[in-house]
């Protein structure tokens, strides 16, 4: 399973990261492959290319501000999360993003 993922906070410090980071570890624990892009107060990093988009069964986007380029991910699965969901709950949005793609198939 691929996911894609993107993160932003308001103040665009500390949760963008906390909430990447979170993310990565919940996905690295179920084995699930994830590439995060953070959209921080330093501008966009770990962008997210039109080649890391094929394949993607679903992509996770924090909506407490709005996300830079976000037409990109048109066509594909999207959840949307606060970020202090993202930061306190990976592990339980990564499994209901799991059983939907899942039931997809």
């Amino acid at each position: 399973m691929k996911i894609l993922a993107v993160t932003a906070c308001p103040s665009g410090v500390a949760h963008t990261y906390m909430a990447a980071e979170a993310l990565e570890r919940a996905a690295k624990a179920k084995g699930i492959e994830i590439k995060v892009e953070t959209q921080g107060s330093i501008g966009i990093e770990n962008t997210i290319t039109e080649n890391d988009l094929k394949g993607t069964d679903a992509v996770i986007l924090t909506k407490d501000m709005g996300i830079k380029n976000a037409e990109r991910f048109n066509g594909l699965p999207i959840v949307k999360v606060a970020i202090s969901d993202a930061v306190k709950k990976a592990d339980q949005i990564l499994e209901k993003v799991q059983a939907y793609v899942n039931s997809k198939k």
